[in-house]
């Protein structure tokens, strides 16, 4: 495990961002994975593997690019590393970004699963509010932890490793008809 990390640091520090989207794609399937199996109980020859590919590809080119970015656009807005500006961060985040974060991956997750438009809306309307509540029992504590201990090029990790859960709940939420 130690090795795993270190390799982790060196591809961290050679080519952050391609280890970022990577990471992010590949947790976001993992939550897919686990949700298709432990919430849904699907078993191993039921696992719909096209959806867990939609999935990823969210994770690859939405979650990875959208959060990396953000955290660095954040760390502009307000610096520092005491607790007054981690709070800052975790309210700027949490109060800012999540709710559009939440609603763009509901809105594109159901444009992949194939809603019309009138049907995502009708979704948006009916999860929405149950996720964003849902995001607030956990990330704010998260991301005063992170905001306050974690470099930023380790942030992403950071939360798509507490994310392996999320995901696990967002991907059901967001397949679920």
């Amino acid at each position: 495990m130690a090795s795993l990390w270190r390799s982790y640091q060196v591809l961290m520090t050679k080519r952050p961002w391609t280890v970022q989207l990577v990471t992010a794609g590949s947790l976001v399937g993992v939550g897919d994975v686990i949700s298709q199996q432990v919430f849904e109980r699907r078993g191993l020859a039921h696992h719909n593997v096209q959806r867990t590919a939609k999935m990823m590809s969210i994770g690859f080119f939405f979650v990875g690019p959208v959060v990396g970015s953000w955290y660095k656009v954040l760390d502009r807005l307000v610096v520092g590393g005491t607790k007054s500006a981690a709070m800052k961060k975790m309210l700027v985040d949490q109060l800012f970004f999540a709710p559009c974060f939440l609603g763009s991956f509901l809105g594109i997750s159901g444009a992949l699963n194939g809603l019309t438009v009138e049907e995502n809306v009708t979704k948006l309307k009916r999860d929405y509010t149950d996720a964003l509540i849902s995001n607030y029992y956990l990330w704010p504590a998260v991301q005063i932890a992170n905001f306050y201990f974690i470099p930023l090029h380790h942030r992403l990790a950071v939360v798509q490793i507490v994310a392996v859960a999320w995901n696990s709940y967002l991907t059901w939420k967001a397949n679920k008809m």
